[in-house]
């Protein structure tokens, strides 16, 4: 399975946001899907987030949770979904969503304590995201619902690839356009 990865130009904070991603269609209950349900997934991820993610300078060759251990990390991904979707949608932090992904990211560094498992390097990620300054940037793809943060100079994105969340909403508005037109 290929990996769809966010484009995200600075450093923190990408990773945690791709590992968020990896439930696809998180809005909608009846077309979600889980990469991570099958435990290779997570490994290809790894290796995958290793070669090609925009943090892979941050950390070393990553490795995926064992299987005891993997709730802890799919604890953390939920935990990072959640806080930030929420802030996003809010506009302000939840004390209880940012609660929860401390402890979360506090839990995945003490039971990951090494810095190449695919856990310790997104509770970094999602760590670096929460203090720094690209908070106010982030935003909800308005076609897939992934996290993404927008670079824009105008801070006005509003998909989280233009490529492919972007090109499907502009040739829907054509496509009804165009509909219209001829009715």
């Amino acid at each position: 399975m290929t990996f769809r990865w966010t484009e995200h130009r600075f450093a923190g904070g990408a990773l945690a946001l791709d590992v968020a991603n990896s439930v696809i269609l998180r809005p909608d209950a009846a077309r979600t899907l889980d990469r991570f349900a099958v435990p290779e997934q997570i490994a290809a991820f790894a290796e995958a987030a290793t070669r090609l993610g925009t943090e892979r300078d941050r950390f070393p060759d990553l490795i995926a949770p064992e299987a005891e251990e993997r709730p802890v990390f799919l604890e953390l991904r939920e935990a990072i979904d959640d806080h930030f979707r929420s802030s996003v949608s809010s506009g302000a932090d939840d004390d209880g969503k940012l609660a929860r992904l401390l402890l979360a990211g506090g839990m995945a560094l003490r039971v990951f304590p090494r810095a190449e498992n695919l856990a310790n390097a997104t509770a970094h990620s999602a760590l670096s995201l929460l203090a720094g300054e690209t908070r106010e940037r982030l935003r909800i793809c308005g076609n897939c619902g992934w996290l993404f943060i927008d670079r824009s100079r105008n801070k006005s994105r509003i998909w989280c690839d233009m490529a492919v969340c972007g090109n499907r909403q502009k040739a829907s508005r054509h496509y009804h356009r165009k509909k219209e037109v001829q009715s």
